[in-house]
């Protein structure tokens, strides 16, 4: 096997344009640096760099082999840094995004803790429904919920947790209206809706059947805590990510309606741009979000 330090070598003292300089830069003797060199010609068996007491040139060769070497040096210090980057207290502010229901839902019990837990850290959340592009106004983290797979945007994704969607309704509604048996009832029930337009629901069991189904529309919001609420006043069945609807179930003031089944499920991902991500106080964070959201 290669002895990988004499690449190392061989990449200072071409850089500093000689044994002599690049022994002073190191620090180590001009002998031990010639003789390093001299063995990984040997290795090799072509001659790297012609020297003479008055002469230092780098051959065609070496020239070639430099720029691999060289780039395997720059790539030995990067992976130095990120340990030492580790080892660092995260500090200064990392600045994250995420719609209102995110910010509400998951990372309202988060951030305070993360917070304490680094007390040189500066947390800044910016909660928004709107489009935010995560480069152009400067965010290290972007917190998203997602039904489908995200477009490759060129960032650093981090899935942190996948929720199913289940169909639930009120005790009172499940009682006037009856129990749904089978996928194919909900058509004749009342459908809480996130849009006018939709399908009605993809339906998946554990046995891998897949069905659609759609209810009669009864009642549209395309946010998620006002179908919550519908549901619980006994409007009709809707579909709801777990975390949603979960209190609300353990509490009794809503059931699951087809419990072997389930309608999709939503993705909560990281986003971070590259150089941003390599920050040991944004790696931080990603650490304590991934490690503190259950899955659903």
């Amino acid at each position: 096997m290669r002895n990988l330090n004499d690449f190392i070598v061989f990449a200072h003292v071409v850089d500093h344009k000689g044994f002599a300089p690049a022994a002073r830069a190191l620090n180590v003797p001009k002998s031990t640096l010639s003789k390093r060199v001299a063995e990984l010609e040997r290795t090799l068996g072509v001659r790297l760099i012609n020297r003479t007491s008055r002469r230092f040139t780098v051959t065609e060769i070496g020239e070639d082999f430099y720029r691999h070497a060289a780039a395997m040096l720059i790539e030995a210090e990067a992976a130095e840094a990120v340990v030492k980057g580790r080892l660092a207290e995260p500090s200064g502010t990392v600045r994250i995004t995420a719609s209102v229901p995110t910010a509400q839902m998951m990372l309202a019990g988060l951030l305070p803790p993360l917070a304490q837990a680094y007390p040189k850290m500066r947390v800044m959340l910016h909660a928004t429904d709107r489009f935010v592009d995560v480069v152009q106004e400067g965010f290290d983290i972007a917190v998203r919920d997602h039904f489908a797979p995200l477009p490759d945007s060129g960032m650093v994704q981090r899935r942190v947790a996948t929720d199913a969607i289940l169909l639930v309704a009120s005790p009172a509604y499940l009682e006037t209206s009856g129990h749904p048996r089978d996928p194919s009832e909900l058509s004749r029930h009342d459908g809480l809706l996130a849009s006018l337009t939709a399908e009605g629901w993809t339906m998946r069991n554990e046995a891998g059947v897949v069905v659609r189904v759609r209810p009669m529309p009864r009642f549209v919001a395309d946010e998620s805590d006002v179908l919550l609420s519908a549901a619980v006043s006994g409007l009709g069945i809707t579909a709801l990510p777990r975390k949603i609807c979960r209190a609300e179930i353990e509490a009794g003031r809503l059931m699951r309606v087809l419990a072997d089944w389930e309608a999709g499920s939503v993705t909560t991902t990281l986003l971070m741009p590259h150089r941003r991500g390599q920050l040991p106080s944004v790696r931080a964070v990603v650490d304590f979000i991934v490690a503190h959201v259950p899955e659903g």
